[in-house]
């Protein structure tokens, strides 16, 4: 007789411990930080640690959003010198808003670049190809500081040093999203690219209505791989950033601490508010970062 109980396992049983036990471990940097940009100067140096803050504080982000101010945007008049400058607002906020407009541009460029030439690869037959993604996964094994000094010059001749965009074109041609987007390429049907060709469709309409669909959880994925990698690239930012109109937020931190010490509750209070668009974007892609990750493990 069925009574609709199921079974409680001990292999279920320890499942669940470990996640627990793995949750609150991933858990605990974040609730550190939190918690930490609540606390005192005193509570946070002090010798024992308080793993729940006795005395809660907003000095740190005060501090974070009066220490500094810049403008919120300056765009730049084409064919001239001038600027369109916006209202002055808290540094933080203007750091916040290049990190994210960064972040958000390299995920987008990546993703389409990386997208059409996965397809390519995977799909099209020409000479080279073979060659080309020899060379793509070689470049993956590559270390940014080889090429820093020709990237540094070839971004000073285009005119963009100290310029947000110095950050996102280098992330554009990632060598590991070309090589993902290809793996997941691979697995479109030949018959529907066929189909649509017969059909009339040319060849974006082809990419947009039937390769875009099919490898949308591999983009998904990508776009959180590529957000986080851009957001987290403290090395290139550091060196394509100088004035305090265009740093990050990492980096606007940074500048803010004192020669001789270290202001660990702005520290944290900054790492708590640069933390908000990454758990924003990780939501909202968490499917199909799933899907991707899913579809990549059982392919075959």
């Amino acid at each position: 007789m069925n009574t609709g109980v199921k079974k409680i396992t001990a292999y279920k049983v320890l499942s669940i411990i470990l996640l627990i036990i793995f949750a609150i471990l991933f858990a605990f940097p974040l609730y550190w930080i939190l918690t930490g940009a609540l606390k005192t100067p005193a509570a946070i140096n002090a010798a024992s640690p308080e793993w729940f803050p006795h005395e809660f504080t907003l000095r740190n982000f005060q501090v974070l959003f009066t220490k500094r101010s810049a403008p919120l945007y300056e765009l730049p008049i084409p064919f001239t010198k001038l600027k369109v400058v916006g209202a002055t607002v808290p540094a933080a906020v203007r750091w916040l808003v290049n990190t994210v407009f960064m972040a958000v541009m390299a995920m987008v460029l990546t993703c389409i670049t990386a997208a059409a030439a996965g397809y390519a690869l995977a799909k099209k037959r020409f000479r080279g190809r073979y060659l080309i993604f020899s060379l793509i996964v070689a470049a993956m094994a590559l270390p940014k500081q080889v090429i820093l000094i020709p990237l540094i010059r070839e971004i000073s001749s285009l005119g963009l040093y100290d310029n947000i965009w110095a950050v996102i074109f280098p992330t554009v041609g990632w060598p590991f999203g070309v090589f993902l987007m290809k793996q997941f390429s691979e697995g479109i049907p030949g018959e529907m690219l066929e189909a649509a060709r017969i059909d009339g469709a040319s060849e974006l309409r082809t990419f947009t209505s039937v390769v875009v669909p099919i490898i949308k959880p591999g983009i998904g994925a990508l776009a959180i791989f590529t957000f986080i990698n851009s957001w987290n690239d403290y090395f290139m930012q550091l060196i394509m950033l100088t004035s305090n109109a265009n740093l990050t937020i990492s980096l606007g931190i940074a500048t803010m601490q004192a020669e001789n010490s270290t202001d660990y509750g702005l520290i944290m209070a900054g790492a708590a508010l640069a933390s908000v668009p990454i758990i924003i974007v990780f939501l909202l892609f968490q499917k199909y970062f799933t899907q991707g990750i899913t579809m990549g493990a059982v392919k075959g």
